[in-house]
């Protein structure tokens, strides 16, 4: 492999770049509870999907429901913490220092992002771009959203690398044809081993040197 020529890194939000999953949990879960009680988890049952797929698929009806929940989740979001996942934040200055291209890609939408951009400031000059659900058209696992994130960043395919922890993420980044690695923040890493290059705990002694080997 050839370390000199350009690597891009494409990160998840969302229980990858910071520590929300098990906040969005809880409210999904009382969403669960009081609307879905076929369908156990319910938190769990819908990580990685857009706000758009889980209305279309669960929240069709009532008349008024959508807005009722997007009221709740916007004053959720509000009040939320936005905790970097152990590590990320020099693995990223890491991956600065030896030129790698970063994007945030993420499920979440651009009201969302405003919220964690008031809570770290810092995120926008960590990163050299982030890509939305407001900037595609087809949510995870369909990878529209990376193969965006690659061409907003000008690499190639096969010098991407993702970083993921949801099945769709997951799916999302192999079916753009780049290598993934999951971070094992939401689901057991027994669970996604065979849907990632890598699983990592988190980026606590994770290097620019062990996520280059991916692409050997």
């Amino acid at each position: 492999m050839n370390t000199n020529q350009p690597i891009a890194a494409l990160f998840d939000f969302d229980g990858v770049v910071v520590d929300t999953e098990p906040q969005y949990s809880l409210f999904w879960d009382e969403k669960g509870e009081k609307y879905h009680l076929e369908i156990p988890e319910f938190g769990h049952h819908i990580k990685g999907q857009t706000l758009t797929q889980i209305y279309s698929q669960y929240f069709l009806h009532p008349e008024g429901l959508q807005s009722e929940i997007t009221r709740e989740l916007l004053d959720f979001e509000t009040r939320m913490s936005f905790e970097f996942i152990p590590g990320v934040v020099d693995f990223m200055k890491e991956l600065r220092r030896k030129g790698v291209k970063i994007a945030i890609v993420t499920s979440s939408n651009d009201q969302k992002m405003a919220n964690a951009h008031r809570a770290l400031p810092e995120l926008k000059s960590m990163v050299d771009a982030i890509i939305t659900a407001d900037k595609v058209t087809h949510s995870k696992p369909h990878p529209e959203c990376f193969l965006l994130g690659a061409e907003t960043l000008q690499m190639p395919i096969d010098r991407c690398i993702v970083f993921e922890d949801s099945f769709h993420g997951l799916e999302s980044g192999n079916r753009a044809g780049m290598k993934v690695i999951g971070l094992a923040t939401t689901n057991p890493a027994s669970s996604i081993a065979d849907k990632a290059s890598l699983v990592i705990p988190d980026f606590v002694d994770f290097t620019y040197e062990k996520m280059v080997t991916v692409l050997e």
